[in-house]
């Protein structure tokens, strides 16, 4: 459908308009001494941490020339750390330094507070109205939710809750577990947390279209023992390969670390897990029957030799 000259008069007012709130005229966004694109990036790091070149410029639709020079100044300034892959000397994954990560904390929190600031004069049923009208605008112009790519990255603020919630409502409702299995996950989420070292320990939270469809978690049990926790995918969203992605993306995450080997724990009822594991490599090594959850369960090891 061709739109008319008036239409596309409507559209060049609502994108003034829009970009002139949101501050992208501005020479430093936020406030702060970098463009749009650079804080992007800043995001896109801080999200994607251990990502390459070629996946960060293909995420976010940039030149690849052009990335490779704002990569280089961010390296210079000190808030970029290459990582040459082990397996495959042509890969170098990216991480932001501490310095990066402090740098670019107080920037979350000042978008945080613009948009905040931009919806406070309206009541809750006229900010529904935008957000719906957002969302209309995001799926009428580009990839329909059912079509937009997997995108997974580590986890942020809300991310424990949601892991927590999702544990214990689907467990209930698919195997009947009592609310001793949610416990058990708030006190794996919780410790995740307190103790985080980013170079050992790592979840993946699984999406699309802003929407959570998994998730999975790498700690360090020891200094040559990581152990696998907290797989999960959402019922809508089995069957696309995500719980192979995620158990894959452990493994990976595990021999960059230089860890030995992976240990996890599972239920034999648990059978489309369990299939996952072994298809991945995962050998059982014991197992032992045990009443938990409200449930006369039957728990077992698996063990990955990396």
């Amino acid at each position: 459908m061709q739109i008319s000259s008036k239409q596309v008069g409507l559209v060049r007012a609502f994108n003034r308009d829009y970009t002139r709130r949101i501050g992208v005229l501005r020479e430093g966004l936020l406030d702060s001494r970098f463009t749009l694109t650079e804080l992007r990036v800043m995001y896109e790091l801080a999200d994607r941490s251990g990502s390459t070149a070629a996946e960060l410029a293909d995420g976010l639709d940039l030149d690849r020339g052009y990335l490779s020079r704002l990569l280089k100044h961010f390296e210079r300034s000190g808030w970029l750390r290459r990582t040459t892959s082990s397996s495959d000397g042509r890969r170098q994954h990216l991480t932001l330094t501490a310095a990066g990560r402090a740098l670019v904390k107080p920037l979350e929190h000042r978008a945080n507070h613009e948009v905040r600031r931009m919806f406070a004069p309206l009541d809750s049923q006229r900010v529904q109205s935008v957000l719906d009208a957002m969302q209309v605008i995001q799926t009428s112009l580009g990839d329909t939710p059912a079509t937009q790519k997997l995108r997974f990255r580590s986890h942020r603020a809300g991310d424990m809750g949601w892991v927590i919630a999702r544990h214990g409502e689907l467990y209930a409702s698919e195997y009947g577990w009592n609310q001793e299995f949610e416990a058990l996950v708030a006190q794996i989420a919780a410790g995740f947390v307190q103790n985080f070292d980013a170079s050992r320990d790592r979840c993946w939270i699984a999406e699309r279209a802003g929407k959570r469809l998994g998730c999975i978690f790498l700690v360090a049990e020891d200094a040559d023992t990581a152990k696998l926790r907290l797989l999960l995918v959402e019922p809508d969203a089995r069957g696309l390969g995500l719980g192979r992605e995620l158990i894959s993306r452990c493994v990976h995450f595990a021999r960059e670390g230089n860890y030995r080997r992976i240990t996890l724990w599972t239920q034999q009822t648990l059978t489309a897990a369990r299939h996952l594991y072994q298809q991945a490599g995962f050998v059982k090594v014991s197992e032992q029957p045990h009443h938990s959850f409200g449930a006369d369960l039957v728990g077992e090891t698996w063990e990955f030799r990396l």
